[in-house]
């Protein structure tokens, strides 16, 4: 096994007792060591309920006889973050993101990853690495928030942004936009539209690095922490069988992925990761390739 190295032989004997530092037993230690990286902050809505995507994930491995170790990303929240000077960091924090998984995994010898990530840049940010380091991995995001209701009527971010546009031209009263502001987003999850988050968590599922579901199951449902546990599960299997990122997402994944694009209408903001992407997994991308998917896939909804 891959953790061996920080584990197994005399030499080792600090390395364990480190480990029993914090808990665990000889059992857990010998077992298959599986890194969770986990994007959990309280400052991202599609982020402040991952920690209950980790511990559902870490049932998982448990049932399939591994040891999870949890460990922390950085995440931007590109809503929080727009239109000031903080959109001057969010493209940035993909690359911080991919590069500490990268440090984590290398640093401690994980035999596989699972990664949590949701929103704009993170997902990417995680892919990348899943990528770049090409052990054994899969991605569980942490689901789509549901949409407000006013009037009988869906709301959402989108409604709050109209809404500026509408007091500032007198069509709208500012207390007609606090009522808004109340109800469009209901709770946690990534926007509810098909922006960055909710695009990357598709394509997710599209080069087969997440399970089916994976981009679609609201962030509330029980189901969500259902699919949180069978990654869990999946994630020992691809490990016993090895089965690698690479060996998933190769040049026709990645078509198919772009066809997913354009069928679902993504965000335009996949043309920045998809071929980032690409370069981690040592393929040749050109961006003629999405004008060619877009040429003979119709937009489906």
């Amino acid at each position: 096994m891959r953790s061996d190295l920080m584990k197994k032989g005399l030499e080792k004997a600090p390395h364990r007792s480190l480990f029993k530092a914090m808990g665990y037993t000889d059992e857990e230690i010998t077992r298959p060591i599986i890194g969770v990286a986990n994007s959990q902050s309280e400052i991202i809505p599609g982020h402040i309920h991952l920690r209950d995507i980790a511990e559902s994930v870490k049932a998982g491995i448990r049932l399939a006889g591994g040891t999870p170790v949890e460990f922390s990303t950085i995440g931007v929240c590109d809503g929080i973050a727009m239109n000031h000077q903080g959109m001057k960091y969010s493209l940035a924090s993909r690359e911080l993101i991919a590069d500490s998984i990268e440090i984590m995994a290398c640093a401690h010898p994980f035999d596989a990853l699972v990664m949590i990530p949701n929103c704009d840049k993170i997902v990417p940010g995680m892919l990348m690495a899943a990528l770049r380091l090409n052990i054994p991995a899969i991605v569980i995001s942490g689901g789509p928030m549901l949409t407000g209701k006013r009037r009988g009527q869906n709301i959402d971010l989108v409604t709050i942004f109209e809404g500026v546009g509408a007091v500032k031209s007198g069509k709208m009263s500012e207390d007609e936009l606090k009522e808004l502001e109340d109800i469009a987003c209901p709770g946690c999850g990534s926007c509810a539209g098909m922006f960055t988050a909710n695009s990357m968590n598709c394509l997710t599922e599209a080069l087969g690095l997440g399970l089916p579901g994976n981009g679609t199951i609201p962030a509330v449902y029980a189901a969500r922490r259902r699919l949180a546990k069978l990654a869990g599960k999946k994630i020992m299997e691809l490990l016993e069988k090895n089965i690698r990122p690479r060996d998933i997402a190769n040049i026709s994944a990645f078509r198919n992925a772009i066809a997913v694009d354009m069928a679902l209408g993504c965000s335009t903001n996949t043309v920045l990761h998809v071929p980032a992407l690409a370069h981690e997994a040592k393929l040749n991308l050109e961006l003629d390739v999405f004008n060619e998917m877009s040429d003979k896939t119709p937009h489906l909804c």
